[in-house]
């Protein structure tokens, strides 16, 4: 099931902002995230906010056309919030927003051009199951205005997909590959997950292989998280399937950073890799604490030192919006001690670093003691992580901020 919201205090209803979060934004511009909810399946490792036809079955308010209505109700209320703005960034997400219609993807990014103006080259990109999509539909996101795509291949070996209750023709993956480049889509990517229960380190390298081999743009990497209350955190616990092992899913990044920096894919951010020009302006956006707006159950946003996450179900989510009403269920208001620490959180992650001068004195006075430990590098006024940091960044960040 998925995971539960954090609390926090009420959020206005009217989905306004304070005052001086809009003076901090000025006229900069924002990124938008647009939840899709829906999924044909629910795969046993996932937690996050998506939803199968059967678990909303057919009460009113849990329907596409719902959610589509709603969708467009809530980036005209961010609109009347943030006034006049330009947008740089958009990403469905999900779910599978490729479950939606082409022409519904198209119209809900066509929704967000009649509220925002959107920045010369601005990146636009939908995440994708390979199953499901054709030739046809990745050529009608392209006319629409789409120019990156994310297809989760997740392993190339069947026994690994098993366990992730994932399900891939074989060459399928490559198949949507070349049809996307075909359509002229600018940016490719490939989703991979490593440590999963039963993986072995060739398993690992065979399904690096065969994701280089559909020769993409970008490759997210992450490691599996067995998160509580899912099918495969049951399956562990019963001993159906192996547990997770951390020494593991280490050699596994290794073998990551090995292979895909071997084939010309820059790290840029822990779990992310990419050819020179095709970094994911969007979740840089994340990382480097620009401001968006996230539309859709359970979406998170955050502006200028404001975070607030919406109502998880489509059904509440869809009435709040018919209501006229925020669809946000709390919020909280970052000081300024919190958004620094979130900042040496976030920037610790990227190739680029963490300007030193984010740290205090004490907390500058323990970077000799991680460069000696083999953690970071230091240099021009930067810190940045090396191989074996980033297999330890939270501990990193942890020892800076003790």
């Amino acid at each position: 099931m998925p995971s539960a919201l954090p609390s926090g205090e009420p959020a206005p209803h009217d989905g306004s902002l304070p005052a001086a979060a809009l003076a901090e934004l000025g006229d900069g511009a924002v990124s938008l995230y647009l939840h899709v909810p829906f999924c044909a399946t629910r795969c046993g490792y996932c937690d996050f906010n998506t939803y199968t036809a059967a678990e909303l079955g057919s009460a009113p308010g849990s329907s596409r056309d719902a959610y589509l209505a709603a969708a467009r109700a809530e980036l005209a209320l961010a609109a009347r919030t943030l006034g006049p703005r330009r947008v740089d960034t958009v990403f469905f997400g999900g779910g599978t927003p490729t479950l939606l219609a082409a022409s519904e993807l198209v119209g809900l990014l066509d929704a967000a051009r009649e509220q925002f103006v959107f920045s010369p080259g601005a990146e636009v990109t939908t995440e994708c199951n390979p199953e499901s999509v054709d030739e046809a539909y990745l050529e009608a996101l392209v006319a629409g205005g789409f120019n990156r795509i994310s297809f989760g291949m997740q392993s190339a070996r069947p026994h690994v997909l098993r366990v992730l209750e994932r399900r891939h023709t074989p060459g399928r993956v490559a198949q949507v590959v070349r049809w996307a480049r075909a359509a002229g889509f600018g940016s490719v990517s490939l989703d991979l997950i490593y440590g999963t229960p039963g993986e072995s380190a060739p398993d690992w390298r065979a399904s690096l292989e065969a994701a280089l081999a559909c020769e993409p743009d970008h490759v997210s990497a992450y490691a599996l998280i067995v998160e509580e209350g899912t099918r495969l955190a049951a399956q562990i616990r019963r001993g159906d399937v192996p547990a997770v092992i951390d020494d593991d899913q280490a050699e596994f990044y290794e073998i990551a950073e090995q292979t895909l920096s071997a084939a010309g894919l820059d790290w840029y951010e822990l779990s992310n890799w990419s050819r020179p020009g095709h970094q994911c302006r969007h979740n840089l956006a994340y990382w480097r604490g620009a401001p968006w707006w996230g539309v859709g159950p359970g979406a998170h946003s955050h502006v200028a030192g404001v975070r607030w996450w919406n109502v998880k179900h489509p059904r509440s989510y869809a009435a709040a919006l018919a209501q006229g009403r925020s669809p946000a269920a709390a919020r909280e208001l970052l000081d300024a001690t919190d958004r620094r620490v979130e900042r040496v959180l976030l920037e610790s992650r990227l190739s680029d670093g963490l300007e030193l001068e984010v740290l205090t004195g004490t907390e500058q006075n323990r970077v000799a003691g991680l460069v000696e430990r083999g953690l970071v590098v230091s240099g021009k006024g930067r810190l940045a992580l090396t191989v074996r940091g980033r297999l330890l960044a939270d501990a990193v960040v942890r020892d800076l901020l003790a």
